[in-house]
């Protein structure tokens, strides 16, 4: 199943913690390696879209939360540079049927 394009992207989740150092579970090298950086979080939000409107949702798992769905795929860069990643993304319990980005981490 595609997710529609009225998921919400939390714009803290691109500007205080993806394209952030972090000590643990660091993703900001990896998305700088494609362009992405803190001074364009637009163009990141842009390519998660673009990376949903092209591959299927497939449900990960649900708990007291809610349910998580997984997408993988291969984010495009400002850069050309291309990374292979997979998006979570949740839909809580009391929300049915808003999609909620999670987070992003590097396919493996």
């Amino acid at each position: 199943m595609k997710l529609t394009s009225d998921v919400i992207i939390p714009r803290d989740k691109l500007t205080r913690y993806l394209l952030v150092f972090q000590p643990e579970n660091d993703k900001s090298k990896f998305l700088a390696q494609a362009g992405f950086t803190q001074e364009n979080p637009d163009a990141l939000e842009a390519a998660i879209r673009d990376l949903i409107a092209h591959h299927d949702a497939v449900l990960d798992r649900q708990d007291y939360f809610g349910d998580f769905y997984r997408v993988e795929g291969t984010l495009r860069g400002v850069n050309d540079h291309h990374l292979a990643v997979v998006t979570i993304w949740i839909v809580r319990t009391e929300e049915a049927d808003v999609y909620r980005f999670v987070t992003l981490k590097p396919w493996r």
